[in-house]
């Protein structure tokens, strides 16, 4: 039985979605069905549990036990809703991109926490986590009755408060999106519920439109983007994203992670690129090689749709650097039987960066 987000909670975090709201892109909120999957993991031993596979201190999310009854459950409802994390494998690789959600509301309710995964490794996830279950008290499950929506707010004022918390029988989980305020919120609703006709003013946006609008902002998500055994979390920009704590003691992968962040040295990141057209489909094949001017290399394409995607390119590169009113001009870079590329403006990460062949 799912535990309903509480009304209460819903309000509290209303300041943020309303500045979304007003700030966002235009028109009124766009909501889109995403079909990622949900996977369930239950039980007394959940947050220990998952704290050993995870990038993320799991125990932000865990209602702990110890304060008075009203007291525990006043610190229950001031906890994350959700939180943003990776799976790693032994050599610090990223193995799944996830995202975490708190469905128990006190410490007396038994641990429930939903991860919201690729749905093509959903089976992957599943043998890995229960590979390293040994005698936790947990049960891992896939929540075949739930569905995932991304809200992303437009330009339109308008207070959702009400509707937001009169659905929270339809809604077991509203909360912003934990990688960053630019992606809006994530809602997770009963399966057949239509997010947009209990959101007034909104309307069910093209899936596409949502990619496009996190490969403006960088933000990566699925085994496209980052290929399970091959993206490294800080080039990945995890660190970024409120997806990796480095104070939480040990997981699985982390002796890399914390020594390449410990000394410093991240050789190249993930950036959002833009063509200047839009490219035909499979033109360019994932993991194709960009390149210099001259030659050299200059990182990897990783996905992307239309004339945006996304890509792992060294802070060394050739490309133009713009500052506050300053261009410097630097040699230009491609991609091997391309188009040229373009850097766009890396909003969430401060960075403004561009260029052209």
């Amino acid at each position: 039985m799912l535990v309903r987000a509480r009304a209460a909670a819903v309000t509290r975090a209303l300041p943020g979605l309303r500045r979304l709201w007003r700030g966002g892109g235009s028109g009124a909120a766009a909501c889109f069905p995403l079909g990622r999957a949900l996977l369930g993991v239950r039980g007394a031993d959940t947050a220990v549990f998952l704290q050993g596979l995870l990038t993320n201190d799991v125990t932000q999310l865990a209602a702990g036990d110890g304060p008075p009854p009203a007291a525990a459950a006043a610190a229950a409802a001031a906890l994350p809703r959700a939180l943003y994390a990776h799976a790693l494998n032994v050599q610090g690789r990223c193995l799944y991109d996830l995202i975490l959600y708190r469905l128990h509301e006190s410490p007396e309710e038994e641990p429930h926490i939903l991860l919201e995964c690729d749905s093509s490794v959903l089976d992957a996830i599943q043998k890995h986590m229960k590979l390293y279950k040994i005698r936790r008290k947990v049960n891992i499950a896939p929540c075949l009755d739930l569905s995932l929506w991304a809200v992303i707010p437009g330009e339109q004022a308008g207070d959702i408060a009400s509707s937001l918390a009169k659905c929270a029988d339809q809604a077991p989980v509203l909360s912003p999106d934990p990688r960053t305020e630019v992606m809006g919120w994530r809602v997770i609703t009963k399966k057949g519920v239509n997010l947009s006709e209990i959101i007034p003013g909104s309307h069910v946006g093209n899936i596409r439109d949502y990619h496009r609008h996190r490969y403006k902002q960088g933000i990566p998500e699925g085994v496209k983007d980052l290929p399970p055994g091959v993206a490294l979390p800080l080039e990945s920009n995890l660190a970024y994203m409120n997806g990796i704590s480095f104070t939480k003691g040990c997981y699985i992968g982390q002796e890399l992670t914390a020594r390449t962040h410990h000394v410093g040295v991240i050789r190249k990141r993930l950036l959002p690129v833009q063509f200047p057209a839009p490219l035909p489909t499979d033109s360019i094949p994932e993991g194709a090689d960009i390149l210099t001017e001259s030659g050299k290399s200059a990182g990897k394409f990783r996905f992307g749709g239309g004339e945006l995607g996304i890509a792992l390119l060294s802070p060394h590169v050739p490309l133009w650097f713009l500052t506050t009113n300053q261009l410097l001009t630097l040699p230009t870079c491609s991609i091997i039987g391309a188009v040229c590329i373009f850097v766009l403006q890396h909003l969430h990460y401060g960075w403004r960066v561009c260029g052209r062949a």
